[in-house]
């Protein structure tokens, strides 16, 4: 049987440690600032935060385009003569990059593309999902694997708050009314994916600390989430208590695995400094 790989792209946050222990390939995205273009997961997040600082803009992010794509998927074929490529994208509903991966792939042979319709933690829950299963069972036929994939793919639940409305602002992601009045209120929104695009569902009032305890009790409360395993995530500036606290959440719901991630350069110039966020799979 021919051996099954699993790609996704870098704005899953999947840490390095993960990426190596089930060996997901991972094709990079793209960060922009001040004119020079950087392969998201080379620019420290730090650096994207001190550039706003200094400037009070935030860098453009770009997706994998399709030539990357062709090189990405032709090396792994390279190296691994025969292989089946099991490709789960980045929602194609707030990038192009998973469209991409369809024009680079039209004359390739054995490579699926499923559309997460789902980012960071959403993304990386259905990664896991299918490198679990894949460990799991080992002689898996593609067809089976890729058929169990998309249909968990509905199931996979995010939602966050970016830690700073500045940011958003700086990006031209709300306007300079909504954003003044959002700050003297102290108002963060609550940003969730449905049907794979990036929905403002509810607005949150207070200080992070207060804001993370109402956003993990809702979330919670609303889905039906697997205890097996939970995605906290979180971006450069969340206060460590926030995270204890989060955590111990977690635990007195019953999550044997609790999994936090790190928001990369592609998210983190969306969500800001301080942002929390949740996802785990529905059962």
């Amino acid at each position: 049987m021919n051996r099954i790989i699993l790609t996704t792209e870098s704005g899953a946050d999947l840490p390095i440690e993960v990426v190596e222990k089930h060996a997901v390939q991972v094709v990079p995205m793209h960060v922009i600032m001040d004119g020079k273009d950087y392969l998201d997961g080379s620019l420290p997040v730090e650096e994207i935060y001190k550039y706003h600082e200094q400037t009070k803009k935030i860098p453009s992010t770009t997706a994998t385009n399709v030539h990357e794509y062709e090189q990405f998927f032709k090396q792994i074929k390279a190296n691994d003569p025969g292989c089946v490529i099991i490709h789960i994208g980045y929602t194609s509903k707030a990038s192009s990059s998973f469209q991409n991966a369809m024009i680079a792939t039209e004359e390739m042979n054995d490579i699926y593309l499923i559309d997460a319709l789902n980012v960071t933690g959403g993304l990386a829950a259905v990664v896991m999902y299918a490198v679990d299963l894949l460990e799991r069972e080992s002689t898996i036929e593609p067809e089976s694997l890729v058929e169990k994939i998309e249909s968990i793919v509905p199931k996979s639940k995010l939602a966050f708050v970016p830690g700073s409305l500045e940011f958003l602002k700086a990006g031209g992601r709300v306007s300079n009314l909504a954003y003044l009045g959002g700050a003297l209120l102290k108002i963060k929104p609550r940003i969730e994916l449905i049907d794979g695009k990036l929905v403002s569902t509810k607005k949150y009032r207070g200080k992070m600390s207060m804001v993370s305890e109402k956003l993990i009790h809702e979330y919670l409360n609303q889905y039906d989430i697997n205890k097996e395993g939970i995605y906290l995530i979180y971006s450069i500036g969340l206060d460590e208590s926030i995270k204890e606290k989060m955590t111990n959440i977690a635990k007195e719901h019953g999550f044997e695995n609790i999994k936090w991630m790190q928001a990369g350069a592609m998210i983190s110039t969306h969500a800001g400094p301080g942002g929390f966020g949740i996802a785990g799979l529905e059962r």
